[in-house]
């Protein structure tokens, strides 16, 4: 991606069984200059995994690509992954990685990832309802559901 460059994520997870084989996926749609419209399609997965993870993934492995200073509107399906990256993290951070009962943070790996990477990039982060129509969103679940059929195979 170039510096400087808006682009559009839409990101999801999706997990057979919970925990089980999950998938991730990312559709990433940028604006070139010329007016043009670029698609780009990324997809993972992990033989044993949770939803909430592969739902971290997706935005992790999304924002991963972008170079410095984009400005980025990330859409994801996960109330999760928008609330812990925009309400919760700055106070699990100052809690030593804590929650508000005093217990662990789950997936603190990934939350730290995530945070390393939105450190340099202007993210407006957007809740989406899943499996409401949305284009982008059905395109990123299928991806991930794509992924885990592929993470089976993969491993059978």
């Amino acid at each position: 991606m170039t510096r400087g460059q808006s682009v559009t994520l839409y990101t999801d997870g999706a997990c057979s069984g919970n925990p089980g084989p999950g998938g991730w996926g990312v559709v990433l749609s940028q604006t070139n200059q010329d007016g043009s419209e670029t698609m780009t399609e990324l997809s993972g997965g992990d033989v044993h995994t949770t939803n909430n993870r592969m739902e971290m993934m997706a935005a992790i492995e999304g924002l991963r690509v972008l170079a410095p200073q984009t400005s980025v509107t990330l859409y994801t399906d996960s109330t999760y992954v928008k609330d812990g990256i925009t309400r919760w993290i700055k106070n699990w951070k100052a809690r030593g990685w804590k929650t508000a009962a005093n217990q662990p943070v789950k997936n603190q790996d990934l939350w730290e990832s995530l945070d390393a990477l939105t450190g340099n990039l202007q993210i407006s982060w957007q809740w989406v309802k899943g499996h409401s129509g949305v284009p982008g969103n059905e395109k990123a679940d299928q991806l991930a559901r794509n992924a885990i059929v592929t993470v089976l195979m993969e491993n059978a």
